[in-house]
């Protein structure tokens, strides 16, 4: 796992160091001169413009700057304040102008074909959001010291940066509380049955599916078998769905189903529940009491989470009652039903405070998937943990793609992982899926076949 830090988190980490500052600048502004001559793939004949701002960022910049002069390459230092609209020719363009403290807005100047290494941040990105104005520079690559900055995974940043590496300045971060998921930690958390297991353990419920959404339902149950779960049963209230036989159906009704849903569910690992159910009233109040009397963790998706919210009271009532694991999968659009607005410009405090609210942990989908879960301490709001998934791409944004996750992470649940992990590592492993498939024409039933050579990779 890789920490990620906010820029208040980081200048306390900087300011607790027990080595000075200069020496610290030092160790950074050597980094920077490495990938400097990584990505020039050499020193003979090059020229590098340097952009250097006032702050640490710009001292950085510096350093790099002597350090790669000393190496033969021709450096012009450029004062950011005192910046042409157009650079001179060069090789590469070092952007030091301005850091994580930055506020305000950022016209870069013109670099021509040359490449970019940005200094921690690309300048002119918001370090917290990832918001960014028209005037930023794109980098090809950005060198950012001792954990990633929250800017570097959302929104215009994490476009803007390129490709990033971490830099490790000596500075302590053990107590990050923001990590980046990595294929290491999918590796290390995913479960593998016992030799002696049963299909009893790590089975999953579905209850999914209506006349008009079948579809739904077969993708949920499907993905939850393929992801490791070891006996599925779907019930589709009052319709029956085509499914590979090995899914198991139980009938009932349309409405009043939760009853005959739940029957034997204290066998089974976890619940799913929610995709393409349908919003009718007497749907609504059945699904909100299978998710009240479940006796197993449970993972919400689709119309489950509109009928979360669909109360007088809202949903912070019936799910903060429930005393077993439950995980939310809420687009921005589903987010702003949950708790009433959509998630903010700091999407990862949006996250954070409505797990809190909540009492669950909380996957939220979008170009980066951020999972959080609640705190342990009701006096510490931001005390749950929260984790960056960033290997997806578009081809996850296509229909009945929300109802594999869902399906993946309810059998994570029931093979024993943690709620946060189990939606983190799912959450990785289907856009692990969709990368093994086509870039164009992919169908969610694509990314369900994918799942065991995803799976398989990791082992």
């Amino acid at each position: 796992m890789i920490p990620v830090v906010t820029p208040v988190e980081m200048a306390a980490i900087d300011a607790s160091a027990p080595e000075p500052l200069d020496v610290l600048i030092e160790r950074a502004g050597r980094a920077v001169a490495a990938a400097a001559i990584d990505l020039l793939g050499g020193t003979y004949g090059r020229v590098v413009n340097v952009v250097v701002g006032k702050g640490n960022n710009g001292a950085d910049g510096r350093v790099a700057a002597r350090r790669l002069e000393a190496r033969g390459v021709k450096v012009r230092v450029i004062d950011a304040a005192m910046r042409p609209p157009v650079l001179r020719r060069s090789d590469l363009v070092i952007d030091a102008a301005y850091g994580t403290g930055f506020r305000g807005e950022w016209i870069a100047p013109e670099v021509g074909d040359a490449l970019v290494l940005a200094v921690d941040i690309p300048s002119g990105v918001d370090a917290l959001t990832g918001e960014a104005g028209a005037g930023v520079l794109p980098a090809d690559r950005t060198i950012t010291f001792q954990a990633l900055k929250p800017g570097l995974l959302l929104g215009d940043g994490a476009r803007l940066a390129g490709h990033i590496d971490v830099a490790d300045i000596g500075l302590d971060v053990s107590g990050a509380s923001q990590h980046q998921v990595t294929v290491d930690d999918v590796a290390e958390w995913w479960p593998t049955r016992a030799i002696d297991a049963h299909k009893w353990n790590g089975a999953v419920k579905v209850i999914g599916g209506s006349p008009e959404m079948p579809g739904a339902a077969v993708l949920a149950s499907t993905a939850a078998a393929r992801a490791g779960g070891s006996l599925v049963s779907l019930s589709a209230p009052g319709v029956t769905v085509a499914t590979p036989p090995e899914i198991v159906q139980r009938h009932v009704a349309a409405d009043d189903f939760s009853a005959d849903a739940l029957v034997d569910i204290h066998r089974f690992g976890a619940l799913v529940i929610g995709p393409g159910l349908g919003r009718a009233d007497e749907v609504l109040m059945a699904t909100r009491a299978c998710i009240s009397d479940a006796t197993v963790p449970v993972v919400i998706d689709g119309d489950g989470l509109f009928a979360s919210a669909w109360s007088a009271e809202g949903p912070a009532p019936l799910l903060r009652d429930r005393e077993l694991a439950t995980v939310l999968t809420p687009h921005d659009g589903e987010f702003g039903v949950l708790t009433g607005s959509p998630p903010g410009a700091d999407r990862v405090a949006s996250v954070r405070a409505a797990a809190a609210d909540l009492g669950c942990t909380l996957l939220l989908k979008g170009q980066t998937t951020i999972v959080a879960s609640p705190p342990e301490a009701e006096a510490d709001p931001l005390g749950g943990h929260v984790w960056f998934v960033t290997n997806g791409d578009q081809r996850l944004a296509t229909a009945g793609s929300g109802d594999v996750l869902a399906g993946m992470i309810g059998s994570a649940l029931a093979m024993g992982l943690d709620a946060d992990k189990a939606a983190a590592a799912s959450a990785w492993l289907h856009a692990d899926a969709a990368n093994r498939t086509p870039a164009d024409g992919l169908l969610a039933s694509d990314i369900v076949d994918a799942i065991p050579a995803a799976i398989g990779a990791i082992r």
